[in-house]
């Protein structure tokens, strides 16, 4: 595909993610650097459904680069899985003259930029906003820097009142297929247990760790879970198994939630969004089409839509290591 292109559009779909106003303040910016024409699509595919879009300019995005969340709004579309309202979103596209996408957000967002850009010979470029890192293709997603940084402090915080207490806590975030944030937190803020869902520990084998902590002096132990972990039907059923077995500690859940997401993006995914709107907006103008921008051993780098989507992010083994020694 090759065709000269005139206005952009750029948009934040899927779970909100930190980082994703840098992003589309890099993509207006580039789009203005390079005298190209820039619109924002409101709320997604279902914005772009209903031609809820804006004419932006590098004035328009000043003072968000440090803000969570989306100036953009985010929304799921149903609408937009069909070739009907696909139609709808490319009739209204055509109409405001956007001629090249830049789609910020998730697999999920990746997949409906994909088939929308097949059906219609659309240029569309990709940038992974979403706090799990479960993006086949790069090594940090926009926003997960700022949810290890928002964990730790919490699980800091949480420790304090665990020691004065004589507690077990365990801490769920999120992660429903990886679990990038647990083992990276875990780490980070010295958990006595790391439980994710490529690790399959075990009941047993989790109250023989908690007992083997318990007699080398450990008053207090934080164990963080992944959501996605498979040892219980959930975070609580561990609690009550714990309780069962442990009667000498004091059990409780503290589910993180959606504060996870929310937040002043990190310095890291500042710079990342940035950079990563920068090359969306360059190689769409190169004739580039269906990639997602991504970070690869410090260096931006293109993975096709179809890998991206279809791909697995792996954990971290040396990590996985270093956490089991850790935890000793």
């Amino acid at each position: 595909m090759s065709k000269t292109i005139k206005k952009i559009g750029v948009m934040t779909s899927g779970g909100d993610s930190p980082g994703m106003n840098a992003a589309v303040r890099s993509v207006v910016r580039t789009c203005a650097y390079h005298r190209i024409a820039c619109a924002g699509i409101y709320r997604g595919f279902e914005g772009m459904i209903e031609g809820d879009f804006i004419d932006m300019d590098a004035r328009s995005v000043k003072d968000i680069i440090n803000k969570g969340g989306t100036i953009l709004k985010s929304a799921r579309s149903k609408e937009f899985r069909t070739p009907e309202g696909r139609k709808k979103a490319y009739d209204k596209l055509t109409e405001a003259g956007i001629d090249a996408l830049v789609t910020i957000g998730g697999d999920g967002t990746f997949t409906g930029a994909m088939i929308f850009g097949q059906e219609y010979d659309f240029p569309v470029m990709g940038i992974p906003g979403t706090i799990d890192n479960d993006i086949f293709g790069t090594t940090h997603t926009l926003g997960y820097d700022t949810a290890l940084n928002t964990v730790v402090e919490v699980i800091d915080k949480i420790r304090d009142t665990a020691s004065s207490h004589n507690r077990l806590f365990f801490i769920e975030v999120m992660g429903r297929d990886v679990g990038h944030i647990a083992l990276n937190v875990g780490v980070g803020a010295g958990a006595e247990e790391i439980l994710i869902p490529e690790e399959d520990l075990g009941l047993d084998r989790l109250l023989e760790s908690l007992r083997r902590s318990k007699r080398s002096g450990k008053s207090s132990s934080i164990v963080v879970v992944a959501e996605g972990d498979k040892i219980g039907k959930n975070v609580f059923e561990l609690k009550d198994y714990v309780e069962a077995n442990m009667t000498e500690y004091e059990v409780r859940v503290s589910v993180l939630g959606h504060m996870q997401r929310g937040g002043s993006p990190s310095c890291f995914d500042r710079v990342l969004a940035s950079r990563m709107g920068v090359r969306a907006v360059e190689e769409l103008l190169n004739g580039k089409t269906a990639y997602m921008v991504g970070l690869l051993n410090d260096k931006m780098a293109l993975t096709p839509f179809e890998q991206a989507v279809k791909g697995k992010s792996k954990i971290n083994m040396e990590l996985l290591r270093v956490s089991e020694i850790m935890t000793t």
